[in-house]
């Protein structure tokens, strides 16, 4: 047996992912020394009960309570803890007390990544943090490393398995959202508290993380747009349905030219949207998680898999270690942060995109002219209009009879989203509309 010298690996948390962790180190302890060329010694794993019951059964004396200690007498600490605080202040005394880290921490490198990654270049540490999006999936290493000869236009990701497991049951079993939460929570998919994830918040972090990298730009968490999946009815989901689409939420990230100044820049925003049945996004089911890269010079590109899971997570957190172990014996300093782009992140009403606009509004003559002309107003035009009767209520003893309605599902071609917003103010504000009921927005058409 080749005798290898020891990294001392700090676990800081000892949840479902970190216990996933800690096993694989003890299991394939010989495994991993073989392929880093130095062992991989699992020192200690900071919990903060060292007495509690376990879903793993791992050695008693691995567990503390006794984070500085931890942390300082290691050579590479994984912060599976999650929030911003302590986890922050861990990572930086591991960095700079000489120890490189892995961190899965989405929330974290979203509001503060800029600051730990200029503290690992000004100490020549190592920030690994491959587990924070989209889970078991290898998306980050690719977008900096195989990619990084290319320029990556837009990014279409599913990368929140909670809403995306709603959103299929919506669409394949005609659950409501209620339904669908209820079953994903059964299942162990979604929270006792969804917030995060039906929110759009989750999705918002990881897109703040994947423009950021693809684009060589902070993207600050802030200039994010998001919306959730709360408002989405099953008569949305129909309605795409019969119109060829499944609603997605999705995580966009895309370089984009301001039409009114010319100045290029990027976009990233959270919302749930209609994907065309035969686009890749759509066959992703489930808790499932993907993301379709589109680069310059390699073209389109899709990388999927589970986005959440003890164990997945626990292969993206390992393959970080080996990663950042092999580099730890061979010596220098980390791979720094790229940010040299420094590209101005405009707000959603600059993007362009298509549009499904759901009206109802009342049946009489000239209704369709009038509203046609109202896009026309705000230069947005009218790809397609389907309409769907509602009839008269007749004349009771007590009311007044009750005229007939119609809805028009109104398709747009591509239009910005400051126009698209202008034309649903005036469309809301007229006489023939009763309700706006539902605007969504129409991409990788």
């Amino acid at each position: 047996m080749i005798e290898y010298r020891n990294l001392r690996v700090a676990l800081l948390g000892g949840g479902n992912v970190g216990a996933q962790v800690a096993r694989l180190l003890l299991e394939q302890s010989e495994e991993f020394a073989n392929r880093v060329g130095a062992g991989l010694e699992l020192v200690g794993i900071l919990v903060r009960d060292v007495n509690a019951e376990r879903t793993v059964d791992l050695p008693h004396e691995l567990f503390t309570t006794d984070a500085e200690s931890l942390i300082l007498g290691a050579d590479v600490v994984i912060e599976l803890l999650g929030g911003i605080e302590p986890a922050r202040s861990y990572i930086l005394m591991a960095m700079n007390s000489g120890a490189d880290v892995v961190t899965a921490n989405k929330a974290l490198l979203a509001t503060h990544g800029p600051e730990l990654f200029a503290v690992a270049d000004q100490v020549g540490a190592q920030l690994n943090y491959e587990a924070a999006v989209a889970g078991a999936i290898p998306i980050l290493r690719p977008l900096r490393d195989s990619l990084g000869g290319d320029q990556i236009n837009r990014i279409l990701g599913i990368v929140n398995g909670t809403t995306n497991f709603i959103l299929d049951r919506m669409d394949t079993d005609g659950d409501s959202l209620e339904e669908a939460l209820a079953t994903a929570t059964e299942l162990g998919y979604a929270e006792a508290d969804p917030t995060a994830d039906i929110g759009g918040y989750d999705a918002a972090q990881k897109a703040a993380i994947l423009a950021s990298l693809a684009f060589h730009t902070h993207v600050p968490l802030a200039s994010v747009y998001r919306e959730g999946i709360t408002e989405v009815t099953p008569a949305q989901i129909e309605s795409a349905r019969k119109a060829g689409y499944v609603v997605k939420l999705l995580a966009i990230c895309e370089r984009i030219t301001d039409a009114a100044t010319g100045q290029a820049g990027v976009s990233a925003r959270v919302y749930p949207a209609m994907v065309p049945r035969s686009h890749p996004l759509a066959a992703v089911h489930g808790a499932n998680n993907a993301v379709f890269v589109e680069a310059e010079s390699a073209g389109s590109l899709m990388f999927y898999g589970a986005g959440a899971g003890g164990v997945e997570t626990a292969s993206a957190v390992l393959g970080d270690l080996v990663s950042l172990a092999r580099r730890h014996i061979a010596g220098g300093p980390g791979v720094a942060a790229s940010i040299h782009a420094d590209l101005p992140v405009f707000d959603i009403g600059s993007i362009t995109t298509r549009y499904a606009v759901t009206l109802e509004v009342t049946d009489e003559p000239g209704v369709l002219a009038t509203l046609a002309g109202v896009f026309s107003d705000h230069g947005v035009s009218l790809a397609l209009v389907e309409q769907s009767m509602t009839p008269a209520r007749p004349l009771t003893s007590s009311h007044a009879a009750v005229p007939s309605t119609a809805t028009l599902v109104i398709g747009t071609h591509e239009a910005t989203e400051a126009a698209l917003a202008a034309t649903v103010t005036d469309l809301a504000a007229n006489r023939f509309v009763t309700t706006v009921a539902s605007v969504l927005r129409v991409e990788g058409a």
